[in-house]
């Protein structure tokens, strides 16, 4: 999700460009106002084609003109914009363009009257409301709705998701809300999404980080490609011990940095010592083994030459450039 205010169209547009540089496939943008709503046109005329999700809360006019403006899909609760008729009038702008609608069903927004019945916020709570909104839009025969289910707390967000995969067909958009600062935040999302994507569970993702929007995208990516579901570069490195023969940790994070820009779907592995060298690194596309004041280049497991330490990295790319349609 961008940050910007949605109605600098030059900077939204810049932000979307730069998060999808990194690979994000959707964005989603605030629409807080009327002029949020009508940058949207002009937002995407500068973006390339980045499907754009219009964030909508209380005001349906705003999702009215945002639908009108070009927006890919609308995001709102539909309980919380004022009563069946603008419901409908949502509904109807969204058939007529063929704009999904997104229920977004958060743990602290829950009806009162919900909770109550469940004794709290609890999955059954969260299923339950984000049936009700479904619901609402069916009276108006539209069914073209995707649904999130997303709270703070790790288990309580698995749990609303793996019922709402048991009890509908609607697809899925996984996340875990107020997930908090960078490193915080990234253990909570991988634990949350991951083990819902593990088990077939999701269709789109977003990652939410105190922390700017590139951080959100680089997680979730490497969340995606973790779980096997997006192809890309993979750094397999050992966490470093006394055996470590050179200092591997800024060696692993300059091998990090070039695969970003390599754009290759292969395995590198950077490895302290010999142990951990070839042998256990062997499926490894191309790697690095550390030695006393030198180390081994390897591929596939099999050693191709020792090198200096200060040249390891230089030589290791300079082997993988060469090699370019091996893999």
């Amino acid at each position: 999700m961008t940050n910007t205010k949605t109605s600098n169209i030059r900077d939204t547009a810049a932000q979307i460009n730069a998060l999808a540089s990194l690979g994000c496939d959707v964005v989603r943008v605030a629409v807080p106002d009327m002029d949020s709503a009508n940058a949207i046109g002009d937002i995407k005329s500068l973006t390339g084609g980045v499907p754009i999700v219009a964030d909508i809360h209380f005001d349906h006019r705003l999702a009215i003109r945002a639908a009108q403006a070009g927006a890919d899909k609308i995001r709102i609760n539909p309980g919380n914009i004022g009563g069946v008729g603008n419901v409908r009038a949502v509904a109807d702008i969204c058939a007529k363009k063929g704009i999904p609608i997104r229920i977004g069903v958060n743990s602290g927004s829950i009806d009162e009257e919900i909770i109550g019945k469940h004794g709290g916020v609890t999955a059954e709570a969260m299923y339950e409301s984000a049936l009700e909104h479904i619901r609402l839009l069916n009276r108006f025969d539209f069914d073209d709705i995707c649904v999130s289910a997303k709270a703070s707390s790790v288990p309580l967000t698995i749990a609303a998701y793996a019922m709402l995969h048991e009890r509908t067909d609607y697809p899925l958009h996984l996340g875990v809300t107020e997930a908090g600062t960078e490193y915080a935040g990234i253990i909570k999302s991988s634990i949350g999404l991951g083990s819902l994507l593990t088990r077939g569970i999701g269709d789109t993702i977003r990652v939410s980080l105190t922390a700017p929007p590139e951080r959100e995208v680089e997680a979730a990516i490497e969340i995606l490609k973790a779980a096997g579901l997006r192809a890309g570069y993979e750094l397999i490195s050992c966490p470093t011990c006394g055996r470590c023969g050179i200092d591997l940790i800024p060696i692993a994070h300059e091998v990090n940095e070039r695969l970003k820009s390599l754009g290759r779907d292969i395995s590198v592995a950077v490895m302290g010592c010999a142990v951990n060298g070839p042998g256990e690194a062997s499926r490894a596309d191309y790697g690095i083994a550390g030695g006393e004041g030198e180390g081994v280049l390897f591929k596939k497991g099999a050693i191709i030459k020792k090198t200096p330490v200060d040249r390891l990295v230089d030589e290791l790319f300079s082997i993988i450039e060469s090699e370019e349609d091996t893999f």
